[in-house]
């Protein structure tokens, strides 16, 4: 059976049936998943009840993997739940306890919650993620996604132009400061936190279509005042995340998304997290350029 793509968002997002993530791919698999990766940016996959290593081989078609590691999260190598392969999207500790309600851990994850692109905080920011739902919660823990190239369309020409040539700073100390935890930081993990800059405007290397790089990370932009940075991107984001760019997620278990954060913004919804178990792992795909010459913030 060939794989199809099922639009359930017209442009934007994708559900894929014909193919078996649990065994290796075709080559011709392989290309019809990334050419509707190309096409809408977000491609749903059900009931594929994957391994973590089924998980990674499957990542493996699309590029390089992105390892975590201490410019990402708070999370000790020694705490590690899961295979350095794999982020840990959970709630869960090393024992498979559940965080609780003050746990260190799960209020850094909070930042989760709030519109983001994954990775946009390193130098070369990623492509592709892949999120598996082991276990899901019974009410809530959905995620949403927001399509960059429509929100990019629909700005006005004066907004266009004001924002094609724009680079910001990207870090965790912004995403996770307006949460309030900056101050809860080690220098160590301020140090691993240095903003990287990123442009605010993108353009996909096979499709050409431009979108906005937005992100919760994004906190500066570059040779404007900060206060004014921060309210022009906290505009950009309202109009970014309006209702007929998003498409909302209801996970069940066995459920694989990948979107591509080239393209996309997304965010976890509330859930029951120190009563409910909610198990997911992310591969993630590195990107392969950078976004804007890096200079050291």
């Amino acid at each position: 059976m060939a794989v199809h793509i099922k639009e359930l968002t017209p442009g934007f997002v994708g559900e894929v049936s014909g193919v078996d993530l649990t065994k290796p791919l075709t080559p011709e698999e392989a290309q019809a998943i990334d050419a509707g990766m190309d096409r809408l940016a977000v491609l749903v996959f059900h009931d594929q009840p994957v391994t973590d290593e089924q998980q990674v081989a499957f990542s493996l078609n699309f590029g390089q993997l992105e390892r975590p590691d201490n410019k990402s999260n708070i999370t000790k190598a020694q705490d590690r739940r899961l295979s350095p392969d794999l982020a840990d999207i959970s709630n869960l500790d090393r024992e498979n306890r559940l965080h609780g309600r003050d746990d260190r851990q799960r209020l850094f994850n909070l930042g989760n919650r709030l519109w983001h692109s994954d990775s946009s905080f390193r130098a070369t920011p990623a492509k592709y993620s892949l999120l598996s739902g082991r276990i899901v919660p019974a009410e809530g823990g959905d995620t949403e996604f927001a399509d960059m190239r429509q929100a990019y369309d629909a700005l006005d020409a004066k907004t266009k132009a004001e924002v094609e040539h724009l680079i910001c700073e990207h870090s965790l100390l912004y995403s996770r400061g307006a949460l309030g935890f900056d101050d809860d930081l080690t220098e160590d993990e301020k140090q691993g936190f240095r903003p990287v800059r990123q442009s605010l405007v993108r353009v996909h290397p096979k499709s050409g279509r431009k979108s906005l790089y937005l992100s919760a990370h994004a906190g500066r932009i570059v040779g404007m005042p900060t206060p004014e940075a921060r309210i022009f991107l906290r505009e950009l984001n309202e109009q970014a995340t309006k209702p007929p760019f998003v498409y909302a997620h209801k996970w069940r278990a066995g459920d694989i998304v990948m979107w591509d954060n080239r393209q996309t913004m997304h965010r976890a919804r509330p859930f029951d997290d120190v009563g409910q178990v909610r198990d997911m792992r992310r591969t993630t795909i590195a990107g392969e350029a950078m976004t804007a010459e890096q200079i050291a913030a």
